[in-house]
């Protein structure tokens, strides 16, 4: 008979949580919801009509209060209105000639928004070693994580924020120390429905205050569960990549982040069969020169993909670990892209049972053919209790990626749909719980 009792877990869970924070804001295009009919102008139109007929002290008044309710909100706030009044004149056909700087900026000011991006939830972490690693100690790493974060109209978007994990089971997060900024469309023109789209975060702004926002139809109602890897090539090129759902609010895709240094962004859709599904989570490297995924094709199992092509998933893959244990009997997934150690590849998984609760266990996949199932784990290592219980979507406990470093595995994960929370186990301890 099997007993699972959660003092047997190898995981050490950690203090500090993150939760949803309304206060947390960036500016965003505001549009319209009109409608036109024959007998008036659109609205925005006739709202472009309203405030060029202001004169000039009325304008200027009016932008005064404007910059002092929310200059210190926002960083560049100038420079934001300035670049929203060039969309709306491009639109619009306005002659600039005609506007004056100040009623420019206002203009600029009536077609923005504040948006509160993780007022609702922020949940489903993963977390790659940061580019720079630079100054540190040898038992040190530096991180960046994402975050889905979830705000008005329950759109999802990835947040950052960047730490240091060690010495030991230690870790910190560098704080937020400046206001938010959504990352822009290098070129707004450019976003077809099955092209890539660059972004790129603002010069100035950090990463742990940069905001990645759907830009696309496919994505207008959320970028989720982004899962990174920091991807290695076989000449020794590194690249950070991330699969996400994109839900266009009808539909759903999975999509491609790639970049190289976290300022500069592709967002690009992968194509295929396989790629109809979520949950899709690539491993670090190639194998056998060919590019590998665990996901989810049939609803409830694990299962394997291989691809040449890195935007490609036509192979339905092959089943890789199906539900076993009662708490997984109802489906299960990946939770992040597999961690090479000396053994083999350590998968995280989760598995929903009885009442749709969550938990997070653990396989060993053999290192040279990952298809082959070493070990799991028998008991969740990781099941929502007590306070994790509570939250948007109760009883989910859930990540999409953890990081080695050294001898340990560092493991951020979604509470409840509500916060993170964070835990570490050694890579040895995490063995020992597997046959």
């Amino acid at each position: 008979m099997l007993i699972c009792r959660p003092e047997q877990s190898p995981l050490k869970i950690l203090d500090e949580k993150l939760t949803a924070d309304p206060g947390r804001v960036v500016l965003r295009p505001f549009h319209l919801a009109w409608q036109s009919n024959v007998s008036e102008p659109p609205r925005a139109a006739q709202l472009v009509s309203d405030i060029l007929g202001l004169d000039d002290d009325q304008a200027e008044l009016e932008l005064g209060l404007i910059w002092k309710d929310f200059s210190e909100r926002h960083w560049q706030i100038g420079e934001i209105f300035d670049e929203r009044y060039r969309e709306i004149s491009e639109d619009l056909d306005l002659d600039d000639q005609a506007v004056s700087p100040v009623k420019r900026r206002l203009i600029g000011a009536y077609f923005c928004h504040e948006y509160s991006y993780a007022a609702a939830a922020l949940m489903n972490p993963s977390i790659v070693p940061h580019p720079d690693q630079s100054g540190l100690g040898g038992e040190q790493l530096r991180f960046i994580m994402s975050m889905r974060a979830v705000g008005e109209g329950h759109i999802s978007s990835v947040a950052f924020r960047e730490g240091i994990i060690g010495p030991g089971a230690g870790f910190q997060l560098w704080p937020q120390s400046g206001p938010a900024m959504a990352a822009v469309a290098d070129d707004r023109h450019q976003m077809g429905h099955d092209e890539a789209v660059s972004v790129h975060r603002h010069a100035g702004s950090a990463i742990s205050n940069s905001v990645l926002f759907p830009v696309t139809e496919a994505q207008r109602n959320g970028l989720e569960d982004l899962r990174l890897v920091r991807f290695v090539e076989d000449d020794g090129e590194i690249e950070y990549l991330g699969t996400y759902t994109a839900y266009s609010g009808r539909a759903i895709r999975s999509e491609l982040l790639r970049t190289r240094d976290f300022s500069s962004f592709c967002l690009e859709p992968l194509r295929g069969h396989a790629a109809r599904h979520k949950g899709m989570a690539l491993f670090p490297r190639r194998i056998d020169g060919r590019y590998r995924m665990v996901a989810r094709q049939d609803g409830k199992n694990i299962t394997i993909l291989t691809s040449d092509s890195l935007d490609e998933w036509n192979d339905e893959g092959q089943i890789l670990i199906r539900p076993e244990f009662p708490w997984e009997f109802v489906q299960m997934g990946n939770c992040g892209s597999p961690i090479e150690c000396d053994e083999g590849w350590i998968l995280l998984t989760h598995g929903v049972g009885a009442m749709r609760k969550y938990s997070l266990g653990a396989a060993l996949l053999d290192r040279e053919d990952p298809s082959r199932v070493i070990a799991r784990t028998r008991c969740p290592i990781l099941s929502a209790a007590e306070s994790d219980r509570e939250g948007y979507v109760p009883n989910v406990v859930y990540t999409c990626g953890a990081t080695r470093v050294g001898g340990q595995l560092f493991i951020p994960y979604g509470i409840s749909d509500s916060a993170i929370g964070f835990a570490t186990t050694t890579i040895e301890a995490m063995l020992s719980a597997m046959d």
